[in-house]
């Protein structure tokens, strides 16, 4: 499921942004000797996520890209999304990074136009293959008081994620060496250290009530009114909620239930439950980061989230 939400990238450009990637920005071909960038932006009504190769300058020390379509009638689509959504992310070589997009105006368009057709005549061409004035669009990062780049709300939601992952790995970690008995980690007559792995398995669980009802509640209901193509989406996490649930409920009785030497095979059963809760972590970032990194960035703290 995860991967039929995946960002969306045109057949044509598909072996771009894998030679893209697989080379840290270099391409060959027609594009060979030439900087491109790779831009995900939100559908403006699908909040889908979609990939594209474009064209990449710096000008007075700001990316810049144009929106040419090689001179044709029409407006690339990710022009048309990155009007309604102006956040997006920048891939330039081997770096990524979250930017703002403003599409230049008058005097200033005709000026960094000029920039750019210095650099790259082709424009020049274009722009006079067709009827419509060819965009300028200018990708500017934002930065925190501490100089990191700013990141949008969707990457704020990987990290997460990640730390949420951290603790299932060591919840795993943990309960594999209970199990076992393992003399330089577990003392099997001291009852404490089974207490404190089941502290820190009802810790886990209430930060996951508390990420996803902070999801249901605030991030949600924001992402339907953005972007209305998404509710079909955000309904099924919602059920998926429902199930992780249960899933927390069942991780924390499963923990209460565990002996040395794991008579009742329940080691199994935690790698089976956590294996499900990690599948949700996937499908959820598939379906909603580029949606949320197109809404706003992300506050400066860093941290794990609350238990």
């Amino acid at each position: 499921m995860a991967d039929e939400l995946q960002p969306f990238v045109a057949d044509w450009n598909r072996p771009v942004v894998e030679e893209f990637r697989a080379n840290g920005g270099k391409v060959g071909g027609p594009f060979a000797g030439g900087t491109l960038a790779l831009l995900t932006t939100a559908g403006a009504r699908s909040g889908r996520a979609t990939t594209s190769p474009v064209g990449y300058m710096e000008i007075d020390g700001k990316g810049v890209v144009i929106a040419s379509a090689g001179g044709g009638p029409k407006n690339p689509a990710w022009y048309h999304n990155l009007r309604a959504n102006p956040l997006l992310t920048v891939e330039v070589g081997t770096e990524k990074y979250q930017a703002r997009a403003t599409v230049l105006e008058g005097e200033e368009r005709e000026r960094v136009f000029a920039k750019a057709c210095g650099i790259a005549p082709g424009y020049a061409d274009y722009q006079k293959n067709t009827e419509r004035i060819i965009p300028v669009v200018v990708l500017e990062t934002e930065t925190y008081d501490d100089g990191r780049r700013a990141r949008g709300l969707g990457q704020e939601l990987t990290e997460i994620h990640g730390w949420l992952r951290g603790e299932i790995a060591e919840l795993r970690r943990q309960v594999a060496d209970f199990a076992a008995g393992r003399a330089d980690t577990v003392d099997i007559g001291d009852s404490t250290l089974l207490q404190q792995l089941r502290d820190n398995c009802l810790s886990f669980c209430k930060a996951l009530e508390v990420h996803h009802g902070g999801e249901d509640q605030g991030a949600f209901p924001v992402l339907e009114s953005k972007f209305p193509g998404l509710a079909p989406t955000l309904a099924k996490l919602r059920e998926e909620h429902k199930v992780v649930s249960q899933l927390r409920g069942d991780i924390a009785d499963l923990v209460t239930r565990l002996e040395p030497g794991d008579p009742q095979g329940l080691q199994h059963e935690l790698e089976r439950l956590t294996g499900e809760l990690e599948r949700h972590f996937d499908h959820e970032e598939a379906a909603v980061v580029a949606a949320l990194d197109a809404l706003a960035f992300a506050p400066a703290h860093r941290g794990a989230p609350p238990a």
